[in-house]
């Protein structure tokens, strides 16, 4: 695939998943919810372009900074969303506004890294990227499922890191 359509899918997945995890969401920790972010990760692999062959090593050292990059705002973006289960005994997730900043923080970091790495001459591929988007993806489902198991329904709702508020009465319909 072209840079251009790399992008295009990066752009599409993250507008996706965030417009989604914004409004309340039954989690359910039987389905394969690593499958989104092995498939980005065998598409950003199969690129040729994911390493800069003119600056091999740091290429590798911004492909490093921006997994790790990935790897923390998906840990921060499960931990600031906040689970709670139903009088049924379902467990539900929802995005709160410390996960929105965690977003923000994040993209501000790879915009970050992407100015270095052009200051310093170094070509940045969107493989690399998608391999960040599909870290994040991965690392925020995986502590998700992780908090939805362990969940007590009888302890009443888990909060997120920052998150004071009562949780809203659902609505019966008639």
């Amino acid at each position: 695939m072209s840079g251009l359509v790399n992008t295009l899918v990066i752009v599409a997945v993250a507008a996706l998943v965030i417009t989604r995890q914004f409004r309340a969401r039954r989690i359910d920790t039987d389905r394969r919810w690593w499958l989104l972010p092995v498939i980005l990760a065998v598409v950003a692999l199969r690129e040729p372009g994911v390493l800069d062959p003119h600056h091999h090593t740091a290429s590798a050292l911004l492909l490093a900074v921006e997994l790790l990059i990935g790897l923390a705002t998906g840990a921060g973006w499960a931990w600031t969303t906040r689970v709670w289960t139903e009088t049924d005994g379902s467990v539900w997730s929802r995005s709160t506004k410390a996960s929105g900043g965690v977003w923000i923080v994040g993209i501000a970091l790879r915009v970050g890294l992407f100015a270095l790495g052009a200051l310093i001459g170094v070509h940045q591929d969107s493989s690399a990227l998608m391999l960040g988007l599909a870290a994040t993806l991965l690392v925020r489902s995986g502590v998700l499922i992780w908090r939805a198991q362990s969940v007590d329904g009888a302890a009443g709702p888990a909060p997120a890191y920052g998150f004071a508020m009562a949780r809203p009465a659902r609505k019966e319909r008639v």
